[in-house]
């Protein structure tokens, strides 16, 4: 059964557009040559990080919501840490209160485009 995953990743600001188009695509071939399913995704653009990170201030966060199996999850975070131009990222499962929450907020998203 698919469950509901978030995952954002931090890509290093030294990227050209080409080069984090790239990196975007790469993981959502991957999400779904492994029977997941990209439910949305969003470009959160270059941003100013919390604390440097190996020796950055910034970098360009990407937010991918998807459903894929359970063990799908490891081989995707293998991928990032063998990513050169990932400098962090985060996966999480979402329960149905996620799902729903997520849900409104693209909705709102939607409105005021």
């Amino acid at each position: 059964m698919l469950k509901s995953y978030e995952t954002v990743f931090i890509a290093t600001p030294v990227l050209s557009d080409v080069q984090m188009k790239e990196a975007v695509a790469k993981y959502l071939d991957l999400i779904k040559e492994n029977g997941g399913e990209v439910v949305y995704e969003q470009d959160w653009g270059l941003r100013k990080l919390a604390y440097p990170i190996q020796k950055k201030t910034t970098g360009f966060y990407h937010l991918i919501e998807f459903k894929a199996e359970p063990a799908f999850i490891k081989t995707l975070e293998t991928q990032y840490k063998r990513d050169e131009r990932i400098i962090r990222f985060l996966t999480f499962a979402m329960d149905k209160y996620a799902v729903a929450y997520a849900e409104k907020r693209r909705s709102n998203l939607a409105e005021q485009k």
